[in-house]
């Protein structure tokens, strides 16, 4: 059982100290980070029991509504909702790169939680592969939502609703496109395996987004 979970926690550990320490600003580690890391490792068993409702009422006869849409949005608007209501305003979030901390947190809870209930059942001869897929994908989901919310943060109100907006639609056009290649290609190197590539590539390029825009708020409320 303590290899399984150090198995199944392993992944996301590694992926949120990548993103950490890419943080130029990093300080001492902000208790909303870990915080963040619960409430999405929390968020699972909701999110699991209304997909299961929905499976047991059979709510959704088409299974590419059931399997890909459904679920995408549903996940993802749990994590937008709980960085709105406990992140977006507190304290600790100072420049625009925490957005990417706590979405990357904040997804990380989740994956891992999914991923200890995977192993569990299924053992861990699908370990690797799950840290390379579902795990790696939440974070970056995780990325791209925080990214938006840090240029919701630090941008002028009137536009702040927008980059809100654009922070779920973004990762949730991203969780559907990762869910479609797996529903449409049962050979991951044709369909889950090259947009795994591009999430990647396209997440840090956020990241790197992300920095710049640190900088810069760092340089203009930096006095001199």
């Amino acid at each position: 059982m303590l290899e399984l979970l150090t198995v199944a926690i392993a992944p996301g550990l590694a992926l949120f100290s990548y993103f950490y320490l890419r943080d130029q600003f990093a300080g001492e580690p902000s208790k909303l980070i870990f915080h963040c890391f619960l409430y999405g490792a929390l968020l699972t068993f909701p999110i699991l029991f209304i997909q299961y409702v929905f499976e047991a009422e059979n709510v959704f006869q088409n299974a590419l509504v059931k399997s890909v849409l459904f679920s995408s949005l549903l996940e993802e608007f749990f994590k937008w909702i709980v960085l709105l209501a406990a992140v977006f305003r507190h304290i600790d979030f100072e420049d625009p790169y925490d957005g990417i901390l706590y979405g990357a947190s904040l997804s990380l809870g989740f994956a891992t939680v999914e991923n200890i209930l995977y192993l569990l059942e299924f053992g861990l001869g699908a370990a690797f592969l799950r840290a390379f897929l579902p795990v790696s994908s939440h974070a970056l989901f995780g990325v791209v939502m925080g990214f938006y919310y840090g240029k919701a943060k630090f941008t002028e109100k009137r536009e702040s609703k927008w980059w809100l907006a654009a922070a779920l639609f973004a990762a949730s056009l991203l969780h559907i496109a990762y869910n479609a290649s797996l529903y449409a290609y049962d050979n991951l190197l044709y369909g889950a395996v090259p947009f795994m590539l591009f999430l990647w590539w396209f997440g840090l390029r956020k990241v790197r987004q992300a920095h710049q825009l640190s900088v810069s708020h760092y340089h203009k409320h930096t006095p001199y």
